[in-house]
């Protein structure tokens, strides 16, 4: 029986819900996720927990903080003048605001408070300090060495999220 193991392509199935059962994220029943084991694609314990499972395998795992997104930082947590922002722009508690920087990147808060004078931006990411419970399944285990992506992507992938 084949184990995923490290540079192995598995693809999987998965659900992600928080401690109260509600669900954050899961793969489109048409689309399941594929990664490459050992690379840093997906947040750490989720690719700790498909380490060694086999094909058609089910596992639900807890992963804390710590393999998640971490525990949120305060220094990352801002409160600005109403003023210093343009006036037009919609501000709602529990939403988001995108700002471009000027190497066209963009920086995602989320709106924590606003006030009339106010309002207090998070730039944590919005699953941090939360345990997160995923219910995984084993599709797919590709043992074949994975192709080496172009340079010009190779700095694109990232563990944002969870894919």
């Amino acid at each position: 029986m084949i184990r995923a193991a490290h540079n192995n392509t598995v693809t999987v199935k998965y659900t992600g819900k928080l401690a109260d059962g509600t669900i954050f994220d899961a793969s489109p029943e048409d689309s399941p996720l594929s990664f490459i084991v050992g690379r840093g694609e997906v947040i750490k314990g989720f690719e700790a927990a498909a380490l060694g499972m086999s094909q058609g395998e089910t596992k639900t795992v807890v992963i804390e903080p710590d393999q998640a997104y971490g525990e949120p930082n305060s220094d990352l947590i801002e409160e600005i003048n109403r003023a210093d922002l343009p006036e037009n722009l919609e501000l709602t508690e529990g939403g988001q605001l995108e700002v471009t920087q000027g190497d066209g990147s963009i920086l995602r808060f989320m709106i924590d408070k606003v006030t009339e004078e106010t309002v207090t931006l998070d730039a944590n990411h919005p699953l941090a300090g939360k345990a997160l419970t995923f219910v995984i399944e084993m599709l797919e285990i590709d043992t074949e060495p994975p192709k080496e992506l172009p340079p010009l992507f190779a700095g694109a992938m990232g563990a944002d999220s969870i894919h």
